[in-house]
């Protein structure tokens, strides 16, 4: 079937009133335009559902409307996304803010080979996407007028707060086990938009592409404590040794 087609029955699907995520002309336009499937394949593109590319995971076009929704870009605002992932909600926003405003950071350097990829095939090449820790963000090119950032923390990065325009906004997904979709302005001050469930920000060594993982020696430390604290065989209090 024609990918234009899937793509307007995909929109369709996501204004209809049991989904509701797009109710804006600029963002329905723009989920329009951008052909999916240079980004997550031609048996994918399509479907309402997330899933795994690279150790990142890829939105569901319900989640990434109802994101962008939230940020809602005015025509021609600096933009910049940090977590590019395949670099899909990028190609969206250039269709509202033009491709030169957007630019996108991930610390995962496959995944931003391959966003950079992707953006050229679907049109998007004058995207800027590099390699950098989401919490640095991208300073070089601030102040932003809208930060999307596609990963939880249980606070907003003070960088990307110093990063916004005066009336500039960062959306996030805020927490970590029970996380809402966060609208911060850069005064700090926070409004949540329901509940949303994203993968955790990564730092610098726990990208799903390096040798070692500083999560993984984390975790060994935890099972270190846990074993070191449990209790095996002889040690349980319930068991009557004298009998």
């Amino acid at each position: 079937m024609d990918p234009a087609v899937l793509r307007d029955d995909m929109v369709d699907s996501l204004q209809h009133e049991s989904k509701g995520v797009v109710r804006s002309a600029w963002l329905s336009t723009a989920m329009r335009a951008v052909p999916r499937e240079a980004f997550v394949g031609e048996q994918q593109a399509y479907s309402d559902r997330p899933f795994e590319r690279l150790g990142t995971r890829v939105l569901s076009p319900s989640t990434a409307g109802r994101v962008l929704e939230t940020l809602s870009p005015e025509a021609d605002d600096s933009v910049l996304v940090v977590g590019a992932g395949v670099g899909y909600t990028a190609a969206v926003l250039a269709e509202q803010v033009g491709a030169a405003n957007v630019h996108a950071i991930d610390i995962t350097r496959r995944l931003v080979v391959e966003a950079r990829q992707n953006l050229a095939e679907a049109g998007y090449d004058a995207v800027l996407v590099d390699r950098r820790d989401g919490a640095d963000g991208l300073p070089e090119y601030a102040p932003y007028d809208r930060i999307l950032l596609e990963a939880a923390a249980i606070d907003p990065p003070r960088a990307l707060l110093q990063q916004l325009t005066e009336d500039g906004r960062l959306v996030m997904p805020l927490g970590t086990g029970e996380q809402s979709l966060a609208v911060v302005e850069a005064d700090g001050s926070v409004q949540r938009h329901g509940t949303v469930a994203f993968q955790p920000m990564l730092v610098e060594g726990e990208q799903a592409d390096t040798v070692e993982r500083n999560r993984t020696h984390r975790e060994d430390r935890e099972r270190a404590r846990r074993a070191a604290q449990s209790r095996a065989g002889w040690e349980q209090e319930w068991i009557d040794w004298d009998d």
